[in-house]
């Protein structure tokens, strides 16, 4: 009597430690790092100024106002929309601050904390007309990139607020162990958003957003209170950050924070979301703010012009997606 065949169990193939390295190099954030690592030791061999600690925990300093505003954009964008207003309201943050304490009469720590509920207020505002009112996002953050601007410059009629007391900046100024205290809030923001994204129903729910609202809709998600949160997130790290660069240059006006939204979705975009949507992640966006920083002061400590260094940049930007369609393409296929 003959056995009966027995069927061959196929095992799962295990990722070996070559694979798994395989996948992290040929990702976005992979593939965004070796960029950053090339171009840093490239300018490091054009000017010994580069690669020093004081120049570069300088730049983290300076880096931090970009990464705080990029963190919620990043959100945003993987839901495939977009936020044009956060340098308005990084502005109207900065001049209620000023007033609000040379002007109202508010005690300082007061006046801190009425400016940044003002400029969350501001991003509220944005994604209850997106949400309520279903006016698209292009279109309602342009139109309060230009309100929330006039609104700075009306209050402050031009004048400048200076004169602040010394404890005020010890966040924009200071350090702790070593390091520019912003720098550490910033550490905070990119481990809490980071963990947000990849391991919470949030995270989850502005993945399914990006790739298909309607199809959100009907999973029963709560879509409109996800982006009622991510608007209003927006515009409350936008006013955080506006503070913080009060302090950091120890004066406020009304043009601070403009071309700021620039930045940010450059860094966002050039650290792998896609501006349809679907797809981003929190390490690639801070990849991306610290590569376009450091560009920035290589190029200017070897004496490159601005204009030279918005194309070295751009053209970093162009190069970062081509090589990243490239490499998805070649893994579809």
């Amino acid at each position: 009597m003959t056995a009966p065949a027995t069927t061959p169990q196929t095992e799962s193939k295990q990722p070996t430690l070559i694979d798994m390295l395989r996948n992290i190099i040929t990702s976005q954030e992979g593939v965004l790092f070796i960029i950053m690592v090339i171009a840093v030791l490239f300018l490091a061999t054009r000017t010994d100024k580069f690669l020093t600690v004081d120049n570069l925990l300088n730049q983290g300093r300076l880096l931090t106002e970009v990464g705080l505003v990029a963190v919620p954009m990043t959100f945003i964008i993987i839901t495939g929309g977009i936020d044009l207003s956060v340098g308005s309201i990084f502005g109207l943050t900065a001049i209620v601050l000023g007033i609000a304490w040379q002007d109202m009469g508010m005690a300082l720590p007061v006046a801190i904390v009425f400016a940044i509920l003002v400029g969350t207020f501001a991003g509220f505002m944005n994604g209850w007309f997106i949400v309520k009112v279903g006016v698209p996002p292009l279109i309602m953050t342009l139109a309060t990139l230009a309100l929330y601007r006039g609104l700075a410059q009306g209050l402050s009629e031009g004048a400048s607020v200076r004169g602040y007391p010394d404890w005020f900046y010890e966040l924009g100024q200071g350090e702790f162990l070593g390091v520019p205290s912003q720098l550490w809030l910033l550490l905070i923001a990119v481990i809490i958003a980071g963990i947000l994204l990849s391991r919470t129903t949030l995270g989850r729910t502005l993945y399914a957003i990006g790739n298909n609202e309607v199809a959100a809709r009907f999973s029963g998600l709560q879509v409109n209170r996800y982006l009622l949160f991510i608007y209003t997130f927006s515009g409350f790290m936008s006013a955080l950050a506006g503070y913080i660069f009060v302090s950091r240059v120890s004066t406020t006006r009304s043009d601070m924070g403009t071309g700021l939204e620039l930045d940010v979705i450059a860094a966002v975009v050039l650290g792998g979301s896609s501006i349809f949507g679907g797809t981003g992640s929190i390490p690639g966006t801070i990849i991306g703010v610290v590569l376009i920083q450091l560009l920035k002061n290589g190029l200017s400590l070897t004496g490159v012009t601005g204009d030279a260094t918005i194309v070295v940049i751009g053209s970093v930007l162009i190069f970062a997606i081509l090589v990243n369609t490239f490499i998805q393409g070649r893994k579809a296929a």
